[in-house]
């Protein structure tokens, strides 16, 4: 339980850092409510849990192991990310509230699986994290794996859904503050565009 507590514990303090994820279920919050923001949160909780399940069972050791497979997936991941990146920073897309059709739930959730599943950065920190908890004495190690990846996703979906939700709350003020949802998008923007760069250049 001790060991249990502190992956728990560190697993909120990298979930809480700020990340594409986060941004994203924040910004739906701010722009379209609360349900947006737990559609959001829960799509970039599958995508991570799709990654706890190739890890899991081995895959993972074989996309980091290829590096062919490594740069096909992190070139789509990046190139995503910074498509969001720019068309939040170019037209205040991300966060809006004049939009006359908001985006579909089904595209929130798209965007959140899409953000967290193509990045095999987190494929690396699955692989890097995880194992450190793991007690000596298991007798399934891909089990105890999958349980605590499963754990990670699921706190993952609580915390980004509590942070889209306490930002729908500042929806009204922001309303009536352009300037402000202008630099929201821009700061928005910029994470998207950071982290699509920084995964270009990360190796394996």
């Amino acid at each position: 339980m001790d060991n249990f507590a502190l992956f728990t514990l560190t697993s909120l303090l990298f979930i809480l850092t700020p990340g594409p994820g986060n941004v994203l279920s924040v910004a739906r919050g701010l722009s379209q409510g609360n349900a947006a923001a737990i559609v959001s949160s829960l799509a970039s909780g599958l995508g991570i849990q799709l990654h706890v399940l190739l890890a899991a069972l081995g895959f993972t050791t074989l996309l980091l192991a290829s590096s062919i497979a490594f740069t096909a997936v992190k070139i789509i991941g990046a190139l995503y990310l910074i498509w969001l990146g720019y068309q939040a920073i170019r037209s205040d897309s991300l966060i809006s509230f004049n939009q006359t059709e908001p985006v579909t739930l089904t595209k929130v959730f798209v965007s959140g699986f899409l953000t967290a599943s193509l990045s095999p950065k987190i494929s690396m920190f699955m692989l890097a994290f995880i194992p450190q908890f793991i007690s000596d004495e298991v007798q399934n190690a891909a089990l105890e794996m999958a349980l605590l990846g499963s754990w990670f996703s699921v706190l993952t979906v609580i915390v980004f859904s509590i942070m889209g939700c306490g930002a729908h709350s500042l929806s009204s003020w922001l309303r009536s503050k352009p300037l402000i949802v202008r630099r929201l998008n821009v700061g928005a923007g910029s994470v998207l565009l950071g982290a699509g760069i920084g995964l270009a250049v990360t190796e394996r």
